[in-house]
């Protein structure tokens, strides 16, 4: 099974038990970027995670927003981003920019 198939596989368990579960997707990328297109982040109304998007603050505001439209059921499209200036400052070769799709599974 692939990664894909079981971060699915176990938000639909989620939402089958009754819990509210929200799922966020990459949608696009551009330079560097820790996850690709595609990747997958499920969240239930209680902060358990499964899956991954990108990692570090980023995954937190994913988190918190999925949290929010798991309570108000209206999708939202995040982007973050870091100029390759802004980047090389803290120490990183490149920057980099990720969309993700948030939407409440029912």
């Amino acid at each position: 099974m692939s990664d894909t198939q079981q971060i699915l596989a176990e938000a639909a368990r989620w939402v089958r038990s009754g819990r509210g579960v929200a799922l966020a997707t990459v949608v696009s990328t551009w330079g560097s970027s820790p996850r690709p297109v595609g990747s997958k982040l499920a969240v239930d109304d209680t902060g358990h995670m499964i899956g991954s998007v990108s990692g570090g603050c980023v995954e937190g505001a994913v988190v918190e927003t999925a949290l929010d439209i798991i309570r108000s059921g209206a999708p939202a499209v995040l982007e973050f981003g870091v100029s390759d200036e802004q980047a090389w400052e803290v120490g990183l070769a490149c920057g980099g920019r990720v969309r993700i799709f948030v939407e409440k599974l029912s």
